[in-house]
């Protein structure tokens, strides 16, 4: 898990793919936190995204670092209300304070689970690695 942090902290942006009914739906993001042993990711309970993963949890995420490797993973996003990861989530990122807060009711963390995480490279050969 720390090794796909590391990848997606190098890269910056990673793609979150979501889905709508029968249409994908992606979109930039830029938030992970590793806590209690769970990779998380960051959003708003308002934004069309948390809806679409409470109707449908399986996501990917995509992204590529500045030497053309590139990463995927396939997981499901379960919603975490705990209090002290949104707080760790918003301390990790202290911009996002001015859009949300650990108290309010929509600031929304998710942990990745069941997640199969996928490093490619025009060199190597894919490697997988679960958490």
């Amino acid at each position: 898990m720390q090794e796909v942090y590391d990848f997606l902290k190098k890269a910056g942006t990673y793609f979150l793919a979501t889905a709508e009914g029968d249409q994908p739906r992606v979109r930039p993001f830029g938030t992970y936190l590793i806590k209690d042993g769970k990779l998380y990711i960051q959003t708003g309970k308002s934004k069309p995204c948390s809806k679409q993963m409470a109707a449908n949890p399986k996501v990917e995420i995509c992204a590529m670092s500045a030497d053309g490797a590139w990463i995927r993973i396939e997981a499901t996003a379960v919603n975490d209300d705990c209090i002290e990861v949104k707080k760790a989530m918003l301390d990790d990122y202290p911009q996002l304070k001015d859009m949300y807060s650990a108290e309010d009711d929509n600031t929304q963390v998710l942990y990745l689970k069941d997640a199969t995480a996928t490093f490619y490279s025009f060199a190597s050969e894919p490697r997988a690695v679960k958490f």
